[in-house]
């Protein structure tokens, strides 16, 4: 099989807006797609929820869709909103709280730093 065989193969088109799905008072993740160099993971979370403190043993970006969000990178806390990026080395002590029903796309590169 050809490289640009191979590649189309793993093509992938989403509608990230369509998949946006919101639980009163949870948190929803879907994988979007999954290759040998990293996973796409759509998150959605209702205003007040939080994503504690955790780390990834990959390094990873965040791209925010909606909402607004206070994002600890570290021991420092950022203001996220539409059209905020993050990149993570792995390690990377970090956690997420929705102050507004929020949509964040989160790479999880394998392989890579």
């Amino acid at each position: 099989m050809s490289k640009a065989k191979q590649a189309f193969d793993r093509l992938r088109v989403a509608d990230l807006e369509a998949m946006s799905q919101f639980a009163t008072g949870g948190i929803v993740s879907k994988r979007v797609a999954q290759t040998p160099t990293g996973r796409y993971i759509l998150f959605c979370m209702d205003a007040g929820q939080e994503l504690t403190e955790h780390t990834a043993s990959v390094p990873a970006g965040i791209l925010v869709l909606k909402g607004k969000a206070r994002i600890k990178l570290g021991r420092r806390w950022h203001d996220a909103k539409p059209g905020t990026f993050i990149h993570m080395p792995a390690e990377l002590i970090h956690a997420v709280k929705a102050q507004e029903p929020l949509v964040f796309f989160l790479v999880m590169f394998k392989g890579a730093e």
